[in-house]
């Protein structure tokens, strides 16, 4: 079976940026990817360097602006998108509306995320403007407890939540935990494979804490589809023969 790795270009400022544990304040523009320099925070250089040097097949941009509720980085995220390959947005969507907008920008799929869906009714409008296929459901966590704009959605469990959006017609899950993300931690695999037993037909991603290709291996083993990576490749833990091997 295939497993998929998406490289992660977060963006802040205009700024292709390191993330680490979820603190957004204290991230830092990305100056080199595998032992090889690029000019700080270029994320079309960093774009580049995933596809060319690394192979990778698509890419996850996470506008953090858009996400905070600042001006959206759209020119960027158009630039990251002329690469060519597919790209998964998170641009912080929270109505319909947001999503045409962010179709333009040459996305191929678009995140709705937990931290900034007001209701599962909004999902399913966005579902229903855009199509199943090009939505994926972001079940953002920190420390495993889901981060909500509402205490009626913060209250619920990851496996409700994750149950929730499967019935809203997703394509896809991502089960997100922002306190692990470059943390060198690993994945909560327990919480994934009961996220996974609930939401047995729908593909599911992971991210934060992927910190090697036998982590991939156990993700896996527990029915996960693919993985959110950018430490692991930006310190050369995965590599381009790492990833050649497991299409």
């Amino acid at each position: 079976m295939s497993f998929e790795i998406l490289g992660v270009v977060d963006l802040q400022h205009g700024l292709a940026v390191r993330a680490r544990g979820g603190r957004r304040d204290k991230y830092a523009p990305i100056e080199s990817v595998a032992g090889e320099s690029i000019p700080p925070g270029d994320a079309l250089a960093l774009a580049h360097r995933y596809v060319d040097r690394l192979g990778v097949a698509e890419l996850y941009v996470a506008d953090l602006d858009a996400i905070e509720r600042r001006a959206p980085q759209q020119a960027v995220g158009r630039t990251i998108a002329s690469v060519g390959i597919p790209v998964w947005l998170d641009a912080g969507l929270t109505s319909s509306d947001d999503a045409r907008q962010a179709m333009e920008c040459g996305a191929s799929r678009l995140i709705v995320g937990l931290e900034t869906l007001s209701s599962f009714e909004v999902l399913e409008s966005i579902v229903e403007a855009v199509g199943r296929e090009r939505v994926v459901f972001s079940l953002d966590l920190r420390d495993g407890r889901p981060i909500a704009t509402t205490p009626e959605l913060a209250q619920q469990s990851p496996e409700d939540l994750a149950a929730r959006a499967a019935a809203a017609g997703v394509s896809a899950m991502l089960m997100l935990d922002l306190a692990r993300v470059g943390s060198g931690s690993g994945v909560d695999l327990e919480l994934l494979a009961r996220i996974r037993s609930r939401v047995s037909t729908v593909p599911l991603y992971v991210g934060g804490g992927v910190r090697s290709i036998g982590d991939v291996e156990q993700l896996r083993q527990v029915g996960c589809d693919g993985a959110l990576v950018a430490t692991a490749l930006l310190d050369g833990r995965i590599t381009k023969r790492d990833l050649d091997d497991r299409r």
